[in-house]
C-alpha cells in the first residue's frame, strides 16, 4: 500500500508525458475494501470529486472491466489506476523524516499487534504532530503490508493500543467496537474522594472546537449518549484509584465524565485541576507527578481468526506506580 502510494505521489509531480497508468494486483491487506475507500487512500491530495470522476467515467478498471464505487476489491483483482495529478505542497524537515520505533509488545500474530503505548506519545500524526505511533511502527517494519490502527488513545493515556495486520482482522474489530462488544479497562487516579464502590455515569458528551482550533469534550444534553462505570480500587487522603469501564467509546469520555462529576484526573491538562496539577509536576514535590494518570490497562475482545476471546493487559508505568507508592506512604504516616 505505502509503495503503490508513493508511485502515484511520484507520478503526480511528473512531467506531462511522464505520468503513466498503473496496475496493482490485490492482495490480503486490501481484499473486501471498496474501490472508492481504496483510490481515496493511496491517492492522497487528490480532490474526492476527482476520485469519483474517474470511476464514473470508467478511467478505474477491474479486471479490465469497469466496475462502479462500491466494488468490493478481492484477492488477485488487477487494478487498472490512470494517472492522477495533485499539487504536492513541499514537505517540512519534520514530515519528511518519521523515526523507527518499537513499542512494548504485548501480543503479536499474524492479525494483531498489541502494544503498551507509553504516555505523550500520539497514536498518529496531525493537529500539530508530525508522526505517531502507527507511522513509526510503519517505518520500523517496512515489510508489513498491512498495519492500521484499530483504535485510538488519547497522547498523554499511555496502555493498551491495538492494531490489525490485515484488513480483514480490521474490520472485525471495528464490529467490535460498533457493537460494544470489547471490555475495555482503564486506571485513573483521580482529585478527591470517590465514596462509591461502583457508579455508573450516563452523562451525553458534545465534540467542539475551541477558537484556536483545539479538540474539546462537554457535557451537553444534546451530545452522543456515554456511559461510564467507575469502580474504587483504593482510596487515599484527597486522592481516589478508579477502574473505568467503558459502555461507550466517545473522545475524552472517562476524562470529561470524571472531571464534571467532581473528580478531575491526576494531571490532566485539559480538563482537570490545573492547580493542582502545577504543585504536583513541580520538582521534589511529594506526591509528585508529571503527567495525566489514565492508563488503558486491559482489554478484552474476540479473536478476529480464531473466534476465542482473548484478554491482554499492561502494567501500570513505574511513575503511576511511585506516586500510588507515594500516597500510601502519606497514608500511613498521618
Amino acid at each position: 500500500m505505502n509503495e503503490l502510494r508513493h508511485q502515484i505521489e511520484k507520478e503526480a509531480q511528473a512531467t506531462p508525458a511522464g505520468p503513466q497508468v498503473a496496475y496493482v494486483t490485490i492482495d490480503e491487506g486490501s481484499e473486501g475494501q471498496r474501490i472508492d475507500n481504496f483510490l481515496l487512500k493511496i491517492s492522497k491530495g487528490v480532490p474526492k470529486s476527482h476520485i469519483y470522476r474517474v470511476l464514473r467515467s470508467g478511467e478505474v478498471r477491474v479486471n479490465k472491466g469497469r466496475i462502479d464505487a462500491t466494488y468490493r476489491l478481492q484477492r488477485g483483482d488487477v487494478v487498472r489506476i490512470p494517472p492522477m495529478r495533485v499539487a504536492v505542497a513541499p514537505l517540512s524537515a519534520s514530515q519528511t523524516f518519521v523515526p523507527a520505533a518499537d513499542f512494548p509488545v504485548v501480543l503479536e500474530d499474524s492479525h494483531l499487534l498489541v502494544i503498551n503505548k507509553p504516555a505523550g506519545v500520539a497514536v498518529h500524526g496531525g493537529s500539530g504532530v508530525a508522526f505517531g505511533v502507527i507511522e513509526q511502527l510503519r517505518r520500523a517494519r517496512p515489510e508489513a503490508k498491512f498495519l492500521e490502527l484499530v483504535h485510538r488513545l488519547d497522547r498523554e493515556t499511555s496502555g493498551i493500543l491495538v492494531l490489525a495486520k490485515k484488513r480483514s482482522a480490521l474490520v472485525h474489530l471495528h464490529e467490535q467496537i460498533r457493537e460494544n462488544a470489547m471490555d475495555k479497562r482503564y486506571y485513573a487516579c483521580v482529585a478527591g474522594e470517590f465514596l462509591n464502590a461502583r457508579q455508573h455515569v450516563k452523562l451525553a458528551l458534545y465534540k467542539y472546537s475551541t477558537p484556536d482550533g483545539e479538540r474539546r469534550v462537554r457535557v451537553q444534553a444534546d451530545g452522543l449518549a456515554s456511559h461510564t462505570v467507575f469502580n474504587r480500587i483504593e482510596a487515599f487522603p484527597g486522592f481516589t484509584l478508579l477502574e473505568a469501564e467503558l459502555k461507550t467509546g466517545r473522545t475524552h469520555q472517562i476524562r470529561v465524565h470524571l472531571a464534571h462529576s467532581g473528580f478531575p484526573i491526576v494531571g490532566d491538562e485539559k480538563y482537570g485541576d490545573f492547580a493542582l496539577n502545577k504543585r504536583l509536576a513541580r520538582a521534589g514535590a511529594k506526591p509528585g507527578l508529571k503527567r495525566m494518570f489514565l492508563h488503558a490497562h486491559r482489554l478484552t475482545f474476540v479473536h478476529p481468526a480464531t473466534g476465542e476471546p482473548v484478554t491482554v493487559e499492561a502494567p501500570l508505568p513505574d511513575e503511576c506506580v511511585g506516586f500510588l507508592q507515594q500516597l500510601r506512604n502519606q497514608r500511613v504516616t498521618e
